[in-house]
């Protein structure tokens, strides 16, 4: 299986890290203080400002849009109107990734080193991923990442392990795939690989140090180095997310753009 790139969205100023894309296909990017939207096209349709600096973006289906931030999560509507916002600097230390398994948000809290659960309503209901002998995930890169399957399964990686890990919502492990290996692309070299991660019908992962963006069947088979060598080699953390038709987009965090790629047909 071989990828192509498609495409490179520009347009950032200081920072883009967070990316999330909704059932339209269209992609959803924090940065700047911002929340900016593109088509598929790679065309800005839509931006708004928010309170702080966002780590991460997700889009509900309903259609509202979150921003995690330092201490907070900041919900929008569609079209960027501020609706209300999550303040608990005990429970959001630094928010950089955002999920929803039925009627819970979920928020990865690097400060805890946990993924926290709340219903729609904010309120606190069970942590993910602390129940181990080191209390937590293991982040030397300074980012807690998951992303959720079709199934309402939480795949989050772990990159001081060397693996992406399974959850179910109530907490409990449920499996892990990958192995430390500085040669086989299968493997994840360095100290803390991989450090993102996103779910479709595979699992999308990105690592640093040499950067490169790989595809897995959920056994942890790898089925392509999506790409290796059109990052700059000093990115790391580069958030990627899933779109429609094998699309896979990846931030590249020192370029200040997101580059995009489709699976070439055989």
């Amino acid at each position: 299986m071989q990828y192509r790139q498609v495409q490179t969205i520009g347009g950032f100023n200081t920072a883009v890290r967070g990316l999330a894309t909704d059932c339209q296909g269209l992609l959803y990017a924090a940065g700047d203080s911002e929340i900016k939207v593109f088509d598929t096209a790679g065309r800005l349709r839509r931006q708004w400002a928010t309170a702080r600096p966002g780590h991460s973006v997700g889009v509900a289906d309903d259609g509202s849009v979150y921003a995690g931030e330092e201490g907070q999560i900041e919900i929008f509507d569609a079209a960027g109107k501020p609706l209300r916002a999550w303040r608990n600097t005990g429970m959001l230390g630094r928010v950089t990734a955002i999920g929803f398994v039925k009627d819970s948000v979920l928020a990865a809290d690097t400060a805890d080193r946990s993924i926290r659960r709340f219903d729609r309503d904010g309120v606190f209901l069970n942590k993910i991923g602390k129940d181990n002998p080191v209390n937590g995930f293991l982040i030397p890169n300074g980012v807690l990442d998951f992303a959720v399957d079709a199934h309402g399964m939480i795949h989050a990686a772990n990159p001081g392990k060397h693996r992406v890990e399974r959850y179910s919502p109530d907490g409990a492990l449920l499996g892990h795939i990958g192995k430390f290996d500085g040669n086989d692309p299968a493997g994840f070299t360095g100290c803390c690989n991989p450090t993102n991660i996103a779910v479709s019908d595979r699992i999308y992962v990105t690592e640093k140090a040499v950067p490169r963006a790989k595809a897995y069947d959920f056994n942890g088979k790898l089925l392509a180095v999506i790409a290796s060598d059109v990052f700059d080699a000093n990115v790391k953390n580069m958030s990627i997310a899933a779109g429609l038709n094998g699309r896979v987009y990846v931030v590249d965090t020192v370029k200040l753009a997101i580059l995009a790629f489709e699976p070439v047909a055989a």
